[in-house]
């Protein structure tokens, strides 16, 4: 390479040999070197382009796996604690019910109260819509626990019920599993026409003017039966669901990415060099 050329000369000497585009030192003119300035640009805003955007892919991947971890964290707690022996809550204590403390079965007795119970819309259960009806459990101790009746099947664009089953009178004897509030938008979670959307116990413990356990218990069994055509709320499916090849789709769009941008600029090469090889034919000897 001439020592005494200028940078942009210098560029265009190096793709007009090695690289071929056709802008050699002695053909460098204004306009070649425009062109040559032109191809570089673009090919930079190109690579800024592909870079934010497999910058994007890949953190999608990475949530995607992050939602895996997750999903297999949540597998482990119901496995665990479907192994384990029902344990009366009075021992477990009223404590906040966290992740960690799902779907562990307890036993709680007392009176339902009548007069505060809700109806929980717009539920699904094995592929069945519904709704859930929500009563308050005294216990003999002083707490007062929600208790998930269940689930009842109602169809799609079906109003909702008029009256809910009234709860067995006396006491009771409740075995279910622990569950935690539900966080949503105050619509959601504050009672209103005696309706919820989302099972939030601070929520309806200020809308009751009384201490709830944070909390609540999804019924399987009690004692004595209860009537209402109510179903179990089922357990979460034990699969790992379709994380992971989500994740793999999304680092595949990023090696897309890169080598379409490869492809691009060796698109761009090919092309100045057809380019420089029709101008040598037209010129002749």
């Amino acid at each position: 390479m001439p020592p005494t050329l200028t940078p942009l000369k210098k560029i265009a000497y190096l793709m007009g040999g090695p690289y071929g585009l056709g802008v050699g030192v002695t053909t460098a003119s204004p306009g070649s070197l425009a062109q040559v300035r032109r191809l570089w640009l673009r090919w930079l805003g190109l690579l800024v382009f592909v870079l934010v955007l497999g910058a994007i892919f890949v953190r999608l991947g990475e949530w995607q796996l992050h939602r895996l971890e997750g999903k297999r964290e949540s597998n482990a707690i119901v496995v665990n604690h479907e192994s384990r022996p029902v344990v009366p809550l009075s021992q477990r204590g009223y404590d906040v019910v966290h992740d960690e403390d799902q779907w562990q079965r307890v036993t709680v007795t007392g009176t339902f109260d009548p007069s505060h119970q809700l109806e929980v819309r717009y539920r699904s259960n094995n592929g069945a819509t519904g709704t859930e009806v929500l009563t308050p459990l005294h216990t003999p101790d002083g707490h007062i626990v929600l208790i998930d009746r269940g689930f009842i099947v109602r169809d799609k664009g079906e109003a909702p019920p008029e009256t809910l089953p009234a709860p067995p009178t006396g006491t009771v004897t409740v075995m279910g599993h622990l569950r935690r509030s539900e966080n949503g938008t105050d619509e959601a979670i504050h009672p209103a026409l005696n309706a919820i959307r989302l099972i939030n116990a601070p929520a309806i413990s200020a809308w009751m003017g009384a201490d709830v356990m944070d909390g609540y218990i999804g019924l399987l069994q009690i004692t004595p039966a209860q009537d209402g055509g109510f179903v179990p709320v089922a357990t979460p499916t034990l699969d790992e669901g379709p994380h992971f090849w989500y994740a793999v789709q999304w680092f595949m769009f990023t090696g897309i990415a890169l080598t379409g941008l490869v492809v691009f600029i060796r698109g761009d090469i090919v092309a100045r060099r057809k380019e420089k090889a029709a101008r040598a034919q037209s010129a002749g000897p």
